[in-house]
């Protein structure tokens, strides 16, 4: 999946515009794979300090960062320094473990 999808440095995630529509509106088993897949990130995060590549999409091009999650609310996921990623704009997570 990398393969299509840019890598951005997560201090660039800030300046970056996100529309508000879901980019996975019309597939409700990839919603729900990509809720799971938040959580998972989130607890792995916090107990163990795992990193997970997050791919999503902007309102220009498709984007991956390698970060960890330390929150993870019902709209964003929020990364260290207060950086956040709208959920709705999440096409996958995955976690390296």
């Amino acid at each position: 999946m990398s393969a299509t999808f840019q890598s951005i440095d997560k201090e660039s995630i800030g300046m970056l515009k996100f529309p508000v529509e879901d980019i996975l509106e019309d597939n409700d088993d990839a919603i729900i794979e990509r809720q799971e897949s938040l959580r998972h990130a989130l607890l792995l995060g916090n107990l163990e300090h795992i990193k997970a590549k997050i791919y999503f999409e902007d309102d220009s091009s498709r984007k991956v960062v390698e970060t960890t999650i330390w929150g993870v609310t019902d709209k964003r996921v929020i990364l260290k320094k207060g950086v956040v990623i709208p959920i709705n704009r999440i096409h996958k997570v995955h976690v390296h473990e």
